[in-house]
């Protein structure tokens, strides 16, 4: 990616001095939020894993899969995890093409794990209209019903900043990526695009690790 652009010498212009401190203010967050971002997912997850195991290990009375139980279809199953894998996949692999100064390649490759990450999401919504348990019915049930729907709302979170990352790409030359930007202003931009991007891919392959978590406690267990 582009080399980091220092902030002017401190003394020389009080303006200039301000917007690079705001400029390494505002990449600091990006991180701060992003990891502070992960560790709260990280909770909430753990949340369901301890639900999980709790229920599946204290079975009162057989309730943890309940009597007529049939269990979710496990090639929609797998199907929702692999296109949720393969989007970060598809991602990070343009990540790389972005750092070597080819945006165009990201962006295709963006676009690609945008779409692959919508029909993931699509697909997990029409399984939870045809599931083949009533939701309480069972302990399994109550934590695959009470987590898919937040799960969903965070990858649904995850593919409008993916969107708005494709987008604001389209205002970036793609020559920034490689070369020094001709003023701050637009260094700093190529910078915090940069960062925003970056935080994205984290989140998005924490989240791909944690459909395949989950699609290892609900379909293979």
């Amino acid at each position: 990616m582009a080399e980091t652009v220092e902030s002017p010498a401190s003394g020389q212009d009080p303006a200039a001095e301000d917007t690079g401190f705001y400029h390494e203010s505002a990449i600091n967050a990006t991180w701060t939020g992003t990891r502070l971002a992960i560790g709260g997912l990280a909770f909430l997850f753990g949340a369901f894993v301890f639900a999980y195991f709790y229920l599946r290990s204290l079975n009162s009375e057989g309730r943890w899969h309940g009597p007529g139980y049939h269990p979710p279809s496990l090639i929609w199953g797998t199907v929702i995890m692999l296109l949720v894998l393969v989007s970060a996949g598809v991602h990070y692999a343009g990540l790389q093409q972005i750092k070597a100064g080819h945006k165009k390649l990201w962006q295709i490759a963006g676009l690609v794990a945008l779409v692959m990450g919508l029909v993931a999401v699509a697909l997990q919504i029409s399984e939870l209209f045809y599931l083949p348990f009533w939701p309480g019915s069972s302990g399994f049930s109550s934590v695959f019903v009470g987590f898919y729907p937040v799960f969903l709302t965070i990858l649904l979170a995850a593919m409008v900043w993916l969107e708005t990352l494709l987008a604001r790409s389209r205002f970036i030359p793609e020559i920034s990526f490689v070369e020094q930007p001709p003023t701050y202003e637009h260094a700093f931009a190529v910078q915090r695009f940069q960062a925003s991007l970056s935080s994205f891919a984290l989140v998005w392959n924490f989240l791909a690790a944690m459909a395949l978590l989950f699609w290892f406690l609900f379909y293979v267990i």
